[in-house]
């Protein structure tokens, strides 16, 4: 039990929430309507494990980095809380787990397992050559919905492609004003994110624009799964988080944290809420 509470403050477990509104906003639509209890706890499973190997990978390769910067020192990844041997017995076995689990899903979900695996461990190497590691961050959560969506249908709606691409920008534009925090960190150590290389001003507006086409994209969904009123009610609000989101973080850089944590965690359970009730009420 110990062992267990020590990973899931390695990896924040809380932070699952996330991913796991819109994988099942994806599954709502592929199964107009509820999907069944069997393949409810599969995927909740598939994100819980699929996010732990992701983070794990990340703290494990980012200890040489997280010992250096004032905001990640007390990272249990490199305080002496967990060591090496624990952070990758952690890794191994929730990637195991990731790809068994898989298997009790459906084949699409098993024989694509390993590029997904690819994806989530690839993120944590980008910082280390390309500003771009948000949009590989984004494109690591933006599978969460085409996964939840093969797990119904055994396949790729064209509509998950357009939810996908919304939560891509929608999460690359949210982890560029969390980069605000480590800009003059990440100058200093030859780290590369887009606040480093183009500044506060250029990144302020390209998370802005980032956050203009996750409404674009999430507006085409909507449209091409021909949902209804409430679909549109959580575009609505999801425009409204996202634009106070960019105003707290202009006003006051110390509002990063409460913006990137509550906004976001709110705005993806709101957006899930919206599309259940519009499933009930149509």
């Amino acid at each position: 039990m110990n062992y267990l509470l020590k990973m899931a403050k390695l990896v924040k477990f809380e932070h699952t929430i996330f991913s796991m509104p819109f994988i099942f906003v994806a599954m709502i639509v592929a199964a107009d309507g509820w999907f069944g209890w069997r393949l409810f706890f599969l995927v909740v499973l598939e994100a819980v494990f699929a996010r732990n190997f992701a983070m794990g990978v990340n703290r494990y390769l980012d200890r040489d980095i997280d010992i250096k910067n004032e905001r990640t020192k007390d990272r249990p990844s490199v305080n002496g809380e967990v060591n090496e041997s624990e952070m990758k017995l952690f890794i191994l076995v929730n990637m195991i787990a990731f790809i068994v689990t898989s298997y009790f899903i459906n084949s699409l979900v098993f024989y694509s397992s390993p590029f997904i695996l690819a994806v989530l461990g690839g993120y944590s190497y980008f910082k280390r050559f390309s500003e771009y590691a948000h949009i590989i961050l984004g494109i690591s959560l933006s599978l969460a919905p085409i996964g939840g969506a093969m797990s119904v249908t055994n396949s790729v709606p064209e509509w998950s492609i357009f939810l996908a691409f919304g939560v891509m920008f929608w999460v690359a534009g949210f982890d560029i004003l969390y980069s605000l925090q480590d800009m003059e960190f990440d100058k200093k150590e030859g780290l590369f994110s887009i606040p480093a290389k183009y500044g506060l001003e250029a990144s302020l507006a390209l998370s802005a624009l980032f956050h203009i086409l996750t409404i674009t994209f999430w507006f085409l969904f909507i449209v091409y799964s021909h949902l209804g009123f409430f679909a549109y009610i959580a575009l609505i609000i999801s425009a409204g988080f996202l634009y106070k989101e960019q105003i707290m973080v202009r006003n006051n850089l110390e509002d990063i944290p409460k913006a990137f944590f509550d906004l976001n965690g709110y705005l993806g359970i709101i957006f899930f809420v919206c599309i259940v009730l519009d499933k009930v009420f149509r």
